[in-house]
């Protein structure tokens, strides 16, 4: 019996199923969740009980790929739209953990390797600990991880808890706020009905026409003389026909002055056309613009709408299609099951997981960790957590590279996250019970104290500025604090205190941008320290 425990697969399995068993047990409506496992490991661990190296690079592959992965698709685009502002806010509240770190190690006199695993742990950046393993090769880096983690973790839940009473914020105001901006950044897609009216249009074709340039709507089916027909390049308006006109409504008055005024004459309903939303599911056409599949030309067929990652955007010809979007549809009812087989309108296969992409993705990011990088007087090294995060970033913001699409469902991206982070922990938290206990008693006081500033200081410095320099929305604040010091649990906090996705939309944004600032500096770190 001894020996069949003694083996480290069963080891794995043990610690994964008591930690999740301790992770779910709730004191005062907290919980470590997941992050349990590396406790159990830790304990274990002093025991001598260890999970082999093999199982930790596995599981941080799959778990630093996913990430990237999930981030990718509006990496870039929130550094154009929030760079000033979040992204901003993020690296003044890391820089100032990081200096912090420097002058306590120095005025405590803590091991440097310890010193980084207390500041990945104090910001409950697994990958940072990953990173820090990787250029220390130490196992005091875990240990400190595991110190400094706890504090981390309840530090960050507590801190967003009072800190809108600190600075007497009522969070319901703040919703109001920000669905106010959400209408002013993504206003409403809707449908009027316009008759022609302008005299320098009539008789010409809706080609000759290029409403696009001038508005950006789209023009769906007309009535001309009380017959409906779908619209076409070769369609010719004339005065006194009814046209639909899809839009917002700055672009739907734009139109209005090229074509005529709103009417109440409604539209006859017909069996002829029918309006479906359409999923793109076909691999082959991901990333071609619409106007190189030329649905209307060839089918008759209008896209009215694009929905993607759950906002509402009006079509342009230059327009692409991306993979698991959905598109709504107007045409004849016999063309639009044409449509589908273009497009795919197949969930089954959107749900279906290809690991080709996942282990090619995987090797591009061990390959790009090999590069080095000069940095002034440093020579960076991304290493295998740094190149397989910037590979998932990359690739999946690409969307498709030939026949390989980069991407996968949310439930197989968070599977293959879960169980990467999973055999990560137990792997890295039975090494770094050996040393443990002894750490502790070597340091004591000095690093609790220090974990706890380490939690302390990034969150009331970031909230500082996002509030008091920045002027932003509290709760898009407090999504900017859970993402700078990448907590998810303090993220449901602030989440369960609000409908709105405000904090949610920041800490997406400010996340990937936070997990790869950490990597770095736990990277630089052991040489300044």
């Amino acid at each position: 019996m001894e020996e069949f425990f003694s083996q480290a697969y069963v080891t794995l399995f043990i610690i994964i199923a008591f930690g999740m068993i301790i992770g779910r047990i709730r004191i005062f409506n907290f919980s470590f969740d997941i992050s349990a496992v590396i406790f159990v490991a830790l304990f274990l661990g002093h025991f001598g009980f260890i999970v082999p190296d093999n199982f930790m690079k596995v599981g941080l592959l799959l778990f630093i790929f996913t990430i990237g992965i999930q981030a990718g698709p509006g990496f870039f685009d929130s550094f154009r739209k929030y760079g000033q502002t979040l992204i901003l806010t993020t690296f003044i509240s890391l820089s100032g953990a990081t200096i912090v770190l420097i002058i306590l190690t120095k005025t405590f006199n803590i091991n440097p390797n310890l010193a980084i695993g207390i500041f990945n742990g104090a910001l409950t950046s697994t990958p940072g600990l990953a990173a820090a393993i990787e250029v220390t090769n130490s196992p005091l880096a875990p240990v400190g991880y595991g110190i400094a983690y706890t504090f981390g973790v309840i530090g960050v839940i507590l801190l967003v808890n009072i800190l809108p009473k600190i600075f007497k914020i009522d969070l319901k105001d703040e919703e109001l706020k920000f669905e106010e901006s959400i209408k002013s950044d993504f206003p409403d897609i809707k449908g009027v009905n316009l008759i022609v009216e302008n005299p320098n249009i009539d008789g010409k074709k809706i080609s000759e026409l290029k409403i696009q340039k001038m508005a950006e709507v789209v023009i769906s089916k007309m009535i001309h003389n009380n017959i409906v027909y779908p619209i076409t390049k070769s369609s010719k308006l004339q005065t006194g026909d009814i046209v639909r006109v899809i839009g917002i409504d700055a672009e739907i008055e734009k139109a209005k002055i090229l074509i005529g005024n709103i009417t109440d004459i409604e539209f006859p309903p017909t069996q002829m056309f029918v309006t479906e939303w359409i999923l793109i599911s076909n691999k082959k056409i991901v990333n071609k613009r619409y106007n190189e599949i030329s649905l209307g030309k060839n089918y008759n067929a209008t896209i009215l709408k694009i929905k993607r990652s759950g906002i509402e955007l009006t079509p342009k010809s230059s327009s692409q299609f991306k993979y698991g979007d959905k598109v709504q549809i107007s045409g004849e009812k016999a063309s639009l099951n044409a449509v589908k087989n273009i497009l795919g309108n197949n969930e089954k296969k959107l749900s279906h997981t290809d690991f080709l992409p996942i282990a090619l993705g995987i090797l591009i990011g061990v390959l790009l960790g090999q590069v080095d990088i000069p940095l002034g007087r440093f020579t960076l090294n991304l290493g295998m957590t740094g190149g397989t995060l910037a590979a998932g970033i990359i690739l999946s913001h690409l969307g498709k590279t030939g026949p390989v699409i980069w991407s996968m469902s949310g439930s197989a991206n968070q599977l293959l996250r879960e169980l990467g982070l999973l055999l990560f922990m137990a792997a890295v938290g039975t090494k770094a019970g050996i040393t443990f206990l002894s750490t502790i008693k070597e340091y004591g006081f000095e690093l609790i104290l220090v974990s706890v500033i380490l939690t302390i200081v990034p969150v009331l410095l970031g909230a500082i500025v996002g509030k008091f320099v920045f002027k932003m929305n509290f709760l898009s604040l407090l999504g900017v604090i859970t993402g700078a010091m990448t907590s998810t649990p303090g993220l449901a906090v602030v989440n369960s205190k609000s409908e709105s996705n405000a904090a949610a939309i920041a800490y997406a944004t400010v996340y990937p941008v936070a997990l790869v600032f950490i990597i770095i500096i736990s990277q630089i770190l052991p040489k300044i320290l």
